[in-house]
């Protein structure tokens, strides 16, 4: 594929150290995302080296054309958005396709590394967050990881249970069991680790966590993110529920700042 470069005359990230320029590229099943960027030489250039990497391309300018794509049509999987599109940016676009019943899986590719940005993209629901910077290959693997974690959903029995590794969830009944014993978690912890283990690999983030426990926009603590603490407490009290059956229990994890995410498979 042809370089695209900026006006600079400098060459837009296409490779990664830890991706040689020459390394097989393990695409596995093709799939179809929508890429919102208002620059075309990059949009272009990313487009094509994601076909590359296995992956079928919408491609618009902004949000406008998005969402009017996606109101017809039915097989996109994931949505790329660019922080800076005009008119409408992409952090405000991101609620407009939940109110539209879009609910679709989002990822932000933007130049605003600053952690700021990040945490507003999560909390806001998106589920991932990639610098520009870091070059269109590890787009492509955080990509593949988002469709693979959903074309392996936690197996359900007849009964309507499910079942992740140790773990089983009873939804009927808010009940949770590890290695075949009750954990007496409460309606809301049960929530929190269903929401955890339904997204095996993933982040969830603080305010995602917080939803479980109370309700979509509610906000309680001191401070912006006085919430967090309500979180850190709630997740504290699920983990010794679960190391009183299993001391050597670490399937939660924590990245700081992000949230949580249920670690193993």
């Amino acid at each position: 594929m042809t370089t695209q470069t900026k006006d600079d005359g400098s060459a837009w990230p296409s490779s990664n150290p830890g991706f040689p320029p020459d390394a097989e590229v393990e695409t596995g099943r093709r799939v179809r995302i929508a890429f919102v960027e208002d620059d075309d030489d990059f949009r272009e250039a990313a487009s094509g080296e994601l076909g590359d990497h296995g992956f079928d391309v919408a491609a618009f300018r902004d949000g406008t054309g998005l969402v009017e794509f996606l109101e017809t049509a039915g097989d996109i999987e994931i949505v790329v958005l660019d922080w800076g599109l005009p008119r409408v940016s992409g952090i405000d676009l991101l609620p407009r396709l939940q109110r539209a019943g879009i609910n679709l899986p989002v990822v932000f590719l933007t130049g605003h590394s600053e952690p700021n940005y990040e945490q507003l993209a999560l909390d806001r629901g998106a589920i991932d967050f990639v610098d520009k910077s870091r070059g269109v290959p590890i787009l492509a693997r955080r990509l593949r990881l988002i469709v693979d974690r959903a074309d392996k959903p936690m197996s359900a029995d007849g009964d309507g249970n499910f079942h992740c590794g140790r773990l089983l969830l009873k939804p009927a009944v808010s009940r949770a069991l590890w290695d075949e014993t009750d954990l007496n978690l409460t309606v809301t912890e049960f929530k929190i680790v269903h929401a955890l283990a339904s997204n095996i690999g993933s982040y969830v983030s603080y305010r995602s966590v917080y939803d479980c426990m109370h309700y979509v926009g509610f906000i309680a603590g001191s401070g912006e993110n006085g919430y967090r603490t309500n979180v850190r407490s709630c997740i504290k009290r699920i983990r010794n529920k679960f190391r009183a059956i299993d001391p050597e229990f670490s399937e939660i994890e924590n990245y700081q700042s992000f949230g949580y995410r249920w670690g193993k498979e």
